[in-house]
């Protein structure tokens, strides 16, 4: 099977034409290293306009979402919004397998693609806090071999500044690619290397799956651990997640789960991409979750819980991505119209995790195809029919022209 479009190329802030494992189509739009960083709070307004999730606005979300997956033809999604005092939606529509038509259930387990980014990141920001690295090191420090390794800095790498080409962008490694591939992170890292850099360090904002490949290696090397088991351990089981959010070593996928659909391109069939191994992923995209502990994640990422106040703020630091004004990348981690988080996307799947810290709302947005429509996301146009209703005032992605007709 040919490569199938290669989401993870694209994950990174879903906000763009079509942003997945969280990165934008956009990713490589040019913003100037001088830009001013944007800090973010964390703290919620009392304010707050998210409203009651009353029958009525329970129905209006069913609208939106419905008329969403007419327009996608999406198989299955799973809609999850909650705010204190004012009540949850979780809400399930399509099958999540087309084979036997069984439903999409909250319950079921899903890939999470570039989501895995967040993840991977906090196991590094613990390592900052531990005093064992710093973020102003050079990825050269720790590991050889790298372009610019003796200037690209690790904060670098985690806000998508370093200049290194994207590996899932070389046309070889397409062709190469698919479901039963298994990849090392050095043949990810020689795939990359082959190619010269794309700008100085820090210079520009661009999203490369080559830079959690590194972090993965550096949280590698300092720990002795494997990148699963650290964030299994030190990351998922303080978070207070269950044993169903994993870091995978193979096609593994704990059920239930979902099946994921994607197109076999150049040929155009939909293929059943469950069981894809997803090696080629490795730190930047191979995990899997569920509905309720990204509900979890969603808070824990976005307040800071496992890290300290300091490096949470180094964190939440915000630098231009070129698609939205005022939105911005930190490190792991976005924010797109005060929505903080990340989306991710990869064969058969996509997520969008997201929370609203003026509200102390939270978005969880799991479906199992990542199909594009009209180059947008479908991830991206559900957050942007649900968030359109709740939060008017900040909309994501802030596309207007992507908001479905919700009345």
């Amino acid at each position: 099977m040919r490569a199938t479009r290669m989401r993870m190329r694209r994950a990174c802030v879903a906000v763009s034409a079509a942003g997945a494992l969280l990165a934008p189509v956009a990713a490589g739009t040019a913003y100037g290293a001088t830009a001013p960083a944007r800090s973010v709070s964390a703290v919620p307004s009392p304010d707050g306009e998210f409203p009651e999730l009353t029958p009525a606005v329970a129905a209006r979300l069913d609208k939106a979402v419905r008329q969403v997956m007419e327009q996608t033809g999406v198989p299955g999604v799973t809609v999850g919004l909650w705010a204190p005092g004012k009540g949850s939606y979780v809400k399930s529509f399509g099958v999540a397998d087309k084979a036997t038509g069984a439903p999409m259930k909250p319950d079921l387990g899903v890939r999470i693609g570039s989501e895995t980014k967040t993840f991977t990141v906090t196991a590094l920001l613990q390592l900052v806090d531990q005093g064992k690295i710093a973020l102003d090191d050079p990825i050269g420090k720790y590991i050889s071999g790298v372009p610019n390794g003796d200037r690209i800095t690790l904060r670098e790498l985690a806000g998508m500044r370093s200049g290194l080409y994207n590996y899932s962008e070389d046309p070889g490694f397409s062709k190469e690619l698919n479901g039963t591939s298994v990849f090392t992170p050095q043949q990810l890292l020689d795939i990359s290397f082959k190619h010269p850099v794309n700008f100085e360090p820090g210079a520009k904002f661009e999203y490369s799956n080559t830079n959690l490949i590194l972090l993965g290696l550096v949280v590698e090397k300092i720990t002795g651990r494997p990148i699963q088991e650290v964030i299994g351990q030190d990351v998922v089981k303080p978070a207070g997640l269950s044993s169903r959010t994993l870091f995978p070593v193979g096609p593994e996928f704990p059920e239930p789960h979902a099946h994921g659909y994607t197109n076999d391109l150049p040929g155009g069939k939909i293929v059943d991409a469950t069981d894809f191994n997803p090696s080629w992923a490795w730190a930047a995209g191979a995990m899997v979750s569920t509905l309720e502990d990204l509900r979890s994640w969603a808070k824990t990422l976005a307040t800071g819980t496992l890290l300290t106040p300091a490096t949470q703020a180094e964190r939440l630091k915000t630098q231009p991505i070129g698609i939205i004004p005022g939105d911005g990348y930190g490190l792991g981690i976005f924010n797109v119209q005060g929505w903080i988080g990340h989306n991710g996307s990869l064969p058969g799947y996509e997520t969008l995790t997201v929370y609203l810290p003026e509200e102390q709302a939270t978005m969880v947005i799991v479906l199992n195809t990542d199909d594009l429509y009209k180059g947008q996301e479908p991830s991206t146009l559900f957050g942007a029919a649900v968030t359109g209703i709740v939060t008017p005032d900040h909309v994501y992605p802030g596309h207007k022209e992507v908001v479905p007709r919700a009345g």
